[in-house]
C-alpha cells in the first residue's frame, strides 16, 4: 500500500510540475516578461464552447513538446471566454479579459493568438492550424526575433 501511495504522489508531482504556467493578469505578465526578458504569447480562447479553441489546446498547448519549449522562452497569458455557467469566471476576471479583447482581439476572433513584446507591443497574429508542434512554435518564434 505504501508504495502505491508513493507512486500516485511521484505521478501527481511529475504532472504538476509539467503543466503550463499561464498567467491570466496582464500585469503580472508583463512584469514577468519584463524580468526575464522574454516575448509574451497571449491566447483568446473559448474553453468549453469553440472547438478549433479546444483543438489549439489538445494539439499544442498541452504538448509535453510546447509546455517544455514555452517554459523557456514564453510567457504565457490567457483569456478564456466560457460560455457554460458552470465555467463562469469572476466578474473581475471576465472584466480583465474584456479589456484584453478591446485592445489585442476588436475583431472577436477565437482561438486568437497574440505575440507580444515584454512592453505589451504586438510582434505577430495566429490562430488554429492544423500543423505540427515544432512548426508551430517556429511560427510563433518568427513573431518573437
Amino acid at each position: 500500500m505504501k508504495k502505491i501511495l508513493l507512486i500516485l504522489i511521484c505521478v501527481f508531482s511529475t504532472q504538476f510540475l509539467l503543466a503550463q504556467d499561464w498567467k491570466t493578469d496582464f500585469a503580472a505578465a508583463k512584469k514577468e516578461a519584463a524580468k526575464e526578458d522574454k516575448p509574451i504569447i497571449l491566447v483568446f480562447q473559448g474553453s468549453d464552447w469553440c472547438a478549433p479553441c479546444i483543438k489549439l489546446d489538445k494539439e499544442i498547448w498541452s504538448t509535453e513538446e510546447f509546455k517544455d519549449y514555452a517554459q523557456k522562452h514564453y510567457v504565457m497569458l490567457k483569456a478564456d471566454f466560457p460560455r457554460k455557467n458552470k465555467n463562469a469566471l469572476s466578474p473581475e476576471q471576465q472584466e480583465k479579459n474584456n479589456k484584453l479583447a478591446e485592445v489585442y482581439n476588436s475583431n472577436g476572433y477565437f482561438p486568437f493568438v497574440v505575440v507580444l513584446d515584454k512592453s505589451g507591443k504586438v510582434l505577430g497574429q495566429a490562430g488554429y492550424q492544423k500543423i505540427e508542434v515544432k512548426q508551430y512554435i517556429a511560427m510563433l518564434d518568427k513573431f518573437a526575433k
